[in-house]
């Protein structure tokens, strides 16, 4: 267990949709190592998790709404995936401005299964090698971004480091990771 206190992480996601796992697994490992997670949504209330895309998970409180967050605050930002989630959160103007921030900030950014959307949206995979869910390859290819199919891949590349996995089934090392950049 690595020890994250004094560590912020914002977490973005959409009221409905996002991966079960994806959510519960980084925030319950992250907090427990110390961590002060915030889970941020567009609007106030519970987020709403699926199992698969398609059967109904748990729900988790929203900290705080995407709009209110002051992201300087953080130290790494955390996007979930679920397929809904993902689709809806790369066009929220405010969690791209958000993504922005941390990039041009220098500060990591960890994306997981369909969570690189939102990056794919913002041009932030440009000269990025990064993994995903296989669905989302062509759309990182596209957007000038180097595929590759492996359980978690950090890149450094353009100032700013870039953590990505590819499923619920990789995240031991996605979160350990996440925990390896924040202790570094």
């Amino acid at each position: 267990m690595a020890e994250l206190s004094g560590k912020k992480i914002l977490v973005l996601v959409t009221n409905q949709g996002v991966e079960q796992d994806e959510l519960k697994v980084p925030l319950e490992k992250l907090r427990a190592d110390g961590a002060e997670v915030t889970v941020a949504a567009p609007e106030t209330g519970e987020v709403k998790s699926l199992v698969g895309d398609w059967d109904r998970g748990e729900t988790f409180p929203v900290d705080q709404t995407i709009s209110s967050v002051n992201e300087s605050e953080y130290d790494l930002l955390l996007l979930p995936g679920g397929t809904l989630n993902a689709d809806a959160l790369r066009l929220d103007q405010d969690a791209q401005k958000t993504a922005k921030a941390f990039a041009s900030s220098g500060r990591p950014v960890a994306a997981l299964c369909h969570g690189p959307w939102l990056l794919v949206e913002t041009g932030l995979v440009d000269g990025k090698t990064l993994t995903s869910y296989p669905s989302v390859k062509t759309d990182i290819v596209n957007a000038g971004g180097n595929w590759v199919d492996q359980e978690v891949k950090v890149c450094p590349a353009k100032e700013w480091t870039l953590i990505t996995s590819r499923n619920p089934g990789d995240l031991d090392a996605f979160v350990g990771a996440i925990e390896e950049q924040l202790t570094a």
